[in-house]
């Protein structure tokens, strides 16, 4: 048997630029290989309180239950779901591409009778959907709405819809996977039920685990089930009593992950929620400024400022162009998605990715190569169409 190490013990470095997961910072990744300590130790114990409240911190909540479910987001989509639905109940969800598909999904795999509003792929859900929805089906008790649609690019205006659900007296479910960390999610302030999120997007830590959060109203409507929940791995009524005062043992928790989402947490509050958000407008502005400069349009009506979606031009091969990101430039950038497939190229600028140099870099390996295919679009150079904003924004 050969002795000579496998390319895969050492994976190469790269520069995380797609939908997820982002780069990850050197204090994270120091925190992840910190000694493991027992699920039920003390000091353990502790950090999972630090983590609950910085947690609150960045979901702008006061919500007691506030913890992180393991497992990556679609963990924290089926735990906010399978808790808060019970067979039977009529659940409106909102669908304008992959994840607010897939929530439809999860919805009525636990017997959920679902309506949908739906929008097209790029575009919102206009809160009158929601309103004409409740006129037809008035029995609503829970409505699902995608924050950041991942697939898109599209940033769906919360606020709105928030109030009707509270008219309604129905609970309002919210995807912030790709939001949390690098746009304003104010649960309190917004009148959001229950929120999932990932680590490894805006909050800049390894995939693994999904912050949560559940209102006081979220929580009466589940000690009011008639049903047992479903799931017993993200069962809430026993996961409060491991990270509540009684510390019931529940499961083994990823003892180093919650390591890692501490200090990722604490980064994010160091720099402070309004900067960081700012941070990520400044950078899609920079970016956005020299993709356009190269010809390049963006598909969502409210782009994203932590993932950008743009259309992959006349004659251009997507995969080819990615595939020499990758190999060349040691850049990875995502590719699109159901009836984006070939036609989207999706650049996420999350967290610790979210940075000028990386900017200037995506830009310049996009320009070189899709000049030496042969493409000739555009107006002028991107470096010097993001510089321009870079600054602007310092003057």
């Amino acid at each position: 048997m050969s002795t000579s190490k496998r390319a895969t013990d050492h994976p190469p470095h790269r520069v995380l630029l797609g939908p997820g997961p982002s780069d990850v910072d050197p204090r994270v990744l120091r925190a992840l290989a910190a000694p493991t300590l027992g699920h039920l130790d003390p000091e353990y114990l502790s950090i999972m309180d630090e983590t609950r409240e910085l947690m609150r911190q960045v979901f702008q909540t006061r919500n007691e239950m506030t913890i992180a479910v393991s497992g990556t987001g679609s963990a924290g989509m089926e735990a906010c779901i399978c808790n808060l639905v019970e067979p039977g109940d009529e659940v409106l969800i909102g669908v304008n591409g992959v994840f607010g598909g897939r929530m439809k999904d999860v919805a009525e795999r636990y017997g959920a009778v679902v309506h949908t509003v739906e929008a097209e792929w790029g575009k919102a859900i206009d809160p009158q959907q929601v309103a004409d929805a409740f006129a037809k089906h008035p029995h609503i008790r829970a409505v699902g709405i995608v924050h950041a649609e991942t697939s898109t690019g599209e940033h769906q205006p919360v606020e709105e819809i928030a109030h009707l659900v509270r008219q309604h007296d129905a609970l309002l479910i919210v995807d912030a996977v790709t939001s949390l960390g690098g746009l304003p999610v104010q649960i309190d302030q917004w009148g959001i039920d229950a929120c999932y999120s990932g680590t490894q997007k805006c909050l800049s830590c390894p995939p693994g685990l999904a912050p949560v959060t559940f209102s006081s109203r979220a929580l009466e409507r589940i000690d009011a089930r008639k049903t047992k929940v479903t799931s017993w791995y993200l069962d809430v009524t026993m996961l409060r009593n491991y990270w509540g005062e009684q510390r019931v043992y529940h499961h083994t928790a990823p003892i180093n992950m919650t390591y890692a989402l501490r200090e990722a947490l604490r980064m994010v509050v160091e720099e402070g929620i309004e900067q960081r958000i700012a941070r990520h407008r400044r950078h899609h502005l920079m970016l956005r400024a020299g993709l356009e400069a190269l010809g390049l349009e963006y598909i969502p009506e409210h782009p994203l400022t932590t993932l950008n979606a743009v259309r992959v031009p006349e004659g251009v091969d997507d995969a080819v162009v990615r595939g020499r990101l990758l190999n060349e430039f040691g850049i990875e950038i995502g590719a699109g998605l159901g009836p984006f497939k070939g036609q989207a190229w999706r650049i996420g600028l999350m967290g610790s990715s979210s940075t000028p140099r990386n900017v200037l870099l995506v830009l310049g390996a996009l320009e070189f190569l899709l000049r030496d295919i042969g493409y000739t679009g555009g107006s002028g150079s991107a470096i010097e169409a993001a510089r321009e904003v870079e600054l602007s924004a310092a003057g």
